[in-house]
């Protein structure tokens, strides 16, 4: 039986916040717990209520009677297959309940399970390079003092002690459990992808790495790596040089830096799709290579953004045989079975500039461009047929006559989507998880399915989407902004791709999200330290005070907002707010829910007037500390119409909050001129967007109506 606990229960919220301070108390080392002593940790668990804080939710989940101790006594034994790549997974989790309920860091794995805490048990190696078609699936047995963890392959075991990890929960003040659950899991899609382009901005391994950790945390299994781009070409060629002696401004990966992610990756299961944009978005390749060019150059690294005119020649011999000696190069480096070649935002200017392109497209009955890029796109399927790749490549690769070979990635939406599947082709949907916009909440990533059901697929059709991917441009990211651009949200994505359809609940996603970014920001992530760093730099202080108080308020504007208003290129720093904000903060929906639970009249109505009543007090009280910090750092002078705005909103809370307590009718007037404020308020200041004027114009309105 599934069962679902606390899915948008009014006591589903308070114990979220009970389970997210709990939380908190699990990922701070110095944790009172960890200094229990052994004889109080050996105690038998009692029976613990289960608080589900699983994230993705797994496809069966049962409670069953009885809890194990995490404690100084926990072991774990690894029998039926074990290999190195195994181990190393088991060390991992290992790791981590150190950190957590402090059990005893290289505890050896034991080869017998008869008095292990938990035994893992695998059937197989699964396949030697993470694939496609790895079976993901494992079971997790939880009694009385026992775990057993059953799995066909070692990626199965590694997705099922993610699990395990976050079943773990503080029982009381007496140390650490874990409830006892059946659970049966697998995933819903083979392809749940993050693609990072390191091509815009460069991201050093360490971030890429860290990356990496948080996918395998939430079951992601495809990195999708974005190397090239206008704005520069990251990667080693030995064959080519100049490719990136030219073309990168010196930051590239190198080649054993290449081989150290894939091993990373690999030993996580999850697989590395290389991506190499072409025809289009090539000018950095042209740096150093000219002759591959539509025009004749020369060429220079392109610092702003947007689509540029600069394209391969797909009218020469020679660029072919190019791109063949790059793919063949750049196919021993990479072990996956899928190359991406871009094939999007190809504009067709310097074709149709030239004359002898234009004399080929004759010769040839090549009407269009487009037509002249699907020959270009042929040419290259072949190619990567050649050296033992499936082709992937953007919408606008999807022609008629593509090979059924080829993996369409759908940047405009299910439709087109839907349209590879019918004409047979596999894809995999991006359109609606897009983190480099930042004015979108996890909530509305969380409900696109890569399934349409407006489309009306066939079952054979449907079988056809593989899955989906988050991807993170990187025209406003660096190393100190990515994680916060990321996560949390990418957390939500992965559960829409792992977890059944009807898994749907918002309310409840957003309780366990709360919790599940702590335990990313633990495992090394910094998307809540990253932007705390910020506001400490722009205050000029290790107290942020008012402007932590501001900043929960607030939301980075989406990408176009910001690219029109800054005009941004590669060179714009990353300084600003706006750089320190968090998109979908979380004050967004937990004042959503405060405000909907108070105007419900529901049994927690005194508890959310006091929350609310504090909350609006510290927007008031903000504005002198904010005036302070404005008047000595000259990157919050453009935030200073939301400093006045703040206490602006803070008054109209506890005027609202006042006529709905004392059933008073509020003033005449009043209901008009506070919704004036409110509109105004929504127009874009300093790059940023208040997160709070919907719940407060929902106060406003019942207090408008109180009698």
């Amino acid at each position: 039986m599934r069962v679902s606990f606390l899915l948008g229960s009014r006591n589903g919220v308070a114990q979220s916040a009970r389970a997210a301070g709990r939380f908190v108390t699990w990922a701070i080392a110095l944790s009172a717990a960890f200094l229990m002593t052994n004889a109080v940790l050996a105690q038998s668990c009692s029976n613990v209520p289960f608080v589900n804080t699983l994230m993705p939710q797994p496809a069966q989940l049962a409670t069953a009677p009885g809890c194990m101790n995490v404690d100084s006594a926990f072991s774990v034994a690894s029998v039926g297959y074990r290999d190195t790549r195994l181990d190393a997974a088991t060390d991992r989790m290992l790791e981590r309940l150190s950190q957590i309920a402090g059990v005893p860091r290289h505890l050896p794995i034991l080869k017998d399970g008869s008095s292990a805490s938990l035994v893992i048990r695998v059937k197989a190696e699964g396949d030697a390079v993470p694939s496609l078609d790895e079976d993901e699936s494992y079971t997790l047995t939880v009694t009385n003092d026992h775990a057993t963890l059953e799995a066909n392959t070692v990626v199965g075991a590694m997705r099922g002690m993610q699990t395990f990890l976050q079943l773990v929960q503080a029982n009381g003040a007496t140390g650490f459990v874990v409830p006892g659950v059946d659970i049966h899991d697998k995933p819903r899609f083979r392809w749940r992808g993050l693609m990072i382009d390191s091509g815009r901005h460069f991201e050093p391994v360490s971030v890429i790495e860290r990356t990496l950790d948080g996918m395998a945390a939430v079951k992601m299994n495809v990195f999708h790596w974005h190397l090239t781009e206008d704005q520069g070409f990251r990667i080693e060629s030995r064959v080519f040089p100049k490719l990136q002696e030219m073309g990168s401004n010196g930051e590239y990966y190198t080649q054993a830096q290449v081989k150290e992610v894939i091993q990373y990756a690999a030993d996580r299961g999850i697989r590395v799709v290389p991506e190499f944009d072409m025809p289009g978005h090539t000018t950095s390749w042209l740096v150093g290579y000219p002759e591959l060019g539509s025009a004749p150059g020369p060429y220079e690294i392109q610092r702003t953004f947007g689509v540029h005119d600069a394209a391969f020649d797909p009218t020469r011999e020679s660029t072919y045989k190019f791109i063949d000696e790059f793919v063949g190069e750049m196919a021993a480096l990479f072990p996956d079975a899928y190359m991406h070649v871009g094939g999007d935002e190809s504009n067709g200017k310097q074709w149709k500039a030239n004359p002898r392109i234009q004399e080929f497209m004759k010769e040839h009955h090549i009407a269009t461009t487009q037509a002249l890029q699907t020959y270009f796109s042929q040419r290259v399927e072949k190619i990567l047929e050649k050296h033992h790749k499936h082709m992937v490549g953007w919408d606008e690769v999807l022609q008629p006559n593509l090979p059924k070979d080829v993996v369409v990635q759908s940047w405009r939406g299910t439709h087109y989507l839907a349209d590879a599947a019918r004409q047979g082709n596999q894809g995999i949907l991006s359109a609606p998880y897009y983190l480099d916009q930042l004015d979108q909440p996890a909530a509305q990533m969380y409900l696109a399915d890569p399934i349409s059901a407006k489309e009306q697929l066939t079952p054979e059709q449907v079988n056809l989407v593989l899955g989906g991917e988050a991807c993170m441009w990187g025209e406003h990211i660096v190393p100190r902004t990515i994680d916060s651009r990321i996560w949390p949200r990418a957390a939500a994505i992965a559960e829409r791709f792992w977890s059944p359809a009807s898994v749907t609940d918002v309310n409840d996603m957003y309780r366990r999200l709360a919790v599940m970014s702590l335990r990313l920001e633990a495992a090394g992530l910094t998307h809540i330290s990253g932007p705390e760093a910020g506001l400490r730099q722009l205050a000029g202080s290790e107290n942020v005070g008012a402007l932590g108080t501001l900043a929960a308020t607030l939301e980075p504007v989406g990408f176009g907002v910001r690219y029109r208003e800054q005009h941004t290129t590669q060179l714009t720093p990353m300084d600003h707010l706006i750089d320190s904000l968090r998109p979908d903060p979380p004050l967004r929906h937990e004042l959503e829910l405060m405000v909907d639970e108070l105007l419900a009249d529901a049994p927690h109505y005194e508890k959310n007037r006091s929350q609310l009543t504090a909350l609006f007090q510290s927007w008031v009280a903000a504005q002198p500390g904010l005036d302070e910090m404005a008047s000595r750092s000259p990157l919050l002078s453009d935030t200073r119409p939301r400093i006045e705005q703040l206490p602006e909103l803070g008054h109209i809370g506890l005027d609202a909050l006042l006529y709905l307590s004392s059933q008073r009718a509020a003033p005449s007037g009043w209901a008009a001129s506070s919704t004036q404020t409110l509109e105004n308020d929504k127009k874009h200041v300093g790059l940023t967007d208040f997160v709070v004027l919907d719940p407060l114009q929902k106060l406003v309105n019942a207090a408008a109506a109180t009698h």
